[in-house]
């Protein structure tokens, strides 16, 4: 199973259930094979007398259109088909005889072909039937160029929302559907998509990406290869501005951005961090979304819609509504900007610090040790890990190294040394192992200050780490081999006994197959069997750089 349907046949009915249990709706009973969805609170004699009822619909699969736009503020009703099919006449006349009270009834329709035929005939029945009825086709597909019917797609939303809040005005049926088709003229949309959406039961169709594609799974206007989302927006951007200068409109804008069913929220915000660069964010007064708005099941792409920023349809898009699947307009503006305050307490580095020859000789061969290991060290980690271990370890030493070239480590105290190197590991080193050997640090430097006793100092710092990382030695980490060379130390043995002390432990985390810490807490323990974890290696050959000169 590739996707998460049950019947193909079901999944209309379905979605369509669901919305009718989490929303404020009433739904045409099953047994009636139509598909309509009416806001509970309405009633055509009471509120249908001083309110337009407002209608839309059309195929399924653009969800959350058209019934996540139901409510207070936005429509009345909706009238699914099938998946990108239709709906039937009977379907559409029955939701208009729910819904049309005496101030009227307005159907906003996508232009396509089956939705002008069926929409159409179901207003002329209902107008025979004395019933105020108006329709407005929506049409703002820029995609093929003096195309004579443009398509209708995610600018209907738009239309949706300025009928609502007018219907709620108790604006006149006609006044409403001039003020929609005005809004109609003065809005573009254009689309793109990496890959066609895929009917439940069936496999997508193989096809490159493509501009100017319809939400039904047409094929596009032509074929395009952006290497970035911002050659995305760019090939978006371009015909759709074009296409608005040459009905002489200009911006600032209001920007829709629709998410086509299956880009994730990064690429969406990505999409939108393009949109307000590529545009200038002066040009874009108002956004809306990134979201998905009017869908094509799960197709791999977006649309954009731009529309002229006029008071009078930001009072509109701005009015509030209960249609659950409505994002809101918001205005944009500059980023502002602060510096963070980065500055520290007790400042450990500093230009010229005092220099201690045989601590700086002792940091240089660590640092030579864990640049030697950094190949073997990721080896490790990628039978366990991520595979980084080693070039953190790196990172973290290369840190040292250019404090130390430029002498702003104090090796002559080692309080002051120690919270030099916890400030650079914090900074520069990355990941979990290094703040925890920032914190192992920074603590022993604390303590340093306090009491003055190194081994003591560098016990409380293990014990910071164990505090804040919740790992304790045998969880398989690097504590395995701190541990044990620091109570070594602890003891009075010299460092060639703690440097054997940390290999031992070391070699013993090969035999930990249950990780309880790290990212080996979430391999398989046939995945950990015989491999030494890389941080406890790396603290096994640091003990054994500095006993060497011992």
């Amino acid at each position: 199973m590739d996707r998460f349907y049950n019947a193909p046949g079901d999944v209309v009915d379905e979605i369509l259930q669901t919305a009718a249990a989490t929303a404020p709706l009433c739904v045409a009973e099953p047994q009636s094979g139509l598909r309509i969805l009416i806001r509970r609170d309405w009633d055509k004699a009471d509120q249908g007398r001083r309110q337009v009822a407002v209608l839309s619909g059309g195929g399924a699969g653009h969800e959350p259109a058209h019934a996540g736009y139901i409510g207070e503020g936005m429509l009345t009703g909706a009238v699914s088909g099938s998946l990108f099919a239709s709906p039937s006449v009977d379907a559409v006349l029955a939701a208009i005889r729910e819904v049309c009270g005496e101030a009227g009834c307005l159907l906003v329709v996508k232009n396509y072909t089956g939705d002008r035929l069926n929409f159409g005939l179901a207003a002329e029945r209902a107008r025979g039937e004395g019933l105020n009825v108006a329709m407005v086709i929506v049409a703002d597909d820029v995609a093929i160029e003096d195309a004579p019917q443009p398509r209708g797609i995610a600018g209907t939303v738009l239309v949706h929302k300025l009928c609502g809040y007018l219907a709620g005005q108790a604006t006149p049926l006609d006044e409403i559907r001039k003020r929609a088709e005005a809004l109609c003229q003065r809005m573009g949309s254009l689309g793109m998509a990496l890959s066609a959406a895929a009917q439940p039961g069936q496999d997508p169709a193989e096809r490159s990406p493509q501009l100017g594609l319809g939400i039904h799974n047409e094929a596009g206007t032509r074929q395009v290869d952006p290497k970035s989302a911002d050659d995305a927006m760019a090939l978006v951007l371009e015909p759709l501005r074009n296409a608005l200068s040459d009905r002489r409109l200009s911006g600032p804008w209001i920007a829709l951005l629709n998410d086509l069913g299956s880009c994730s929220t990064q690429e969406m915000g990505v999409l939108a961090a393009s949109l307000l660069h590529q545009l200038g964010i002066e040009q874009v007064a108002h956004l809306i979304g990134p979201a998905p708005l009017m869908t094509s099941l799960d197709m791999h792409g977006f649309s954009l819609t731009l529309l002229p920023a006029d008071d009078d349809v930001v009072t509109a898009l701005s009015a509030s509504t209960t249609a659950p699947a409505w994002p809101g307009l918001r205005a944009t503006q500059a980023p502002k900007a602060f510096s963070p305050d980065t500055h520290q307490d007790h400042e450990a580095l500093a230009d010229d610090a005092p220099q201690n020859a045989t601590t700086t000789a002792a940091l240089e061969r660590i640092i030579d040790v864990l640049r030697q290991a950094r190949e073997e060290l990721d080896a490790l980690d990628a039978k366990s890990g991520d595979g980084d271990a080693g070039a953190s370890m790196q990172s973290g030493a290369d840190a040292i190294a250019k404090a130390l070239q430029a002498k702003h480590l104090n090796t002559a105290a080692l309080p002051n040394l120690f919270a030099g190197i916890g400030q650079l590991l914090s900074r520069d080193m990355g990941g979990s192992s290094g703040v925890l050997l920032s914190i192992l640090f920074t603590a022993a430097a604390a303590s340093l200050d306090q009491r003055g006793n190194l081994q003591e100092a560098l016990a409380a710092g293990v014990d910071k780490m164990q505090t804040y990382g919740g790992a304790k030695p045998g969880d398989r980490t690097m504590l395995d081999a701190l541990v044990p060379a620091i109570e070594s130390l602890r003891r009075g043995e010299p460092l060639v006994q703690a440097a054997q002390a940390a290999r031992d432990g070391a070699q013993a985390t090969a035999a930990l197959t249950h990780a309880n810490a790290g990212r080996s807490a979430y391999v398989p323990e046939s995945a950990l069997k015989g491999v030494v974890d890389p941080g406890a290696e790396a603290v096994a050959r640091v003990f054994e750089a500095l006993a060497r000169e011992q």
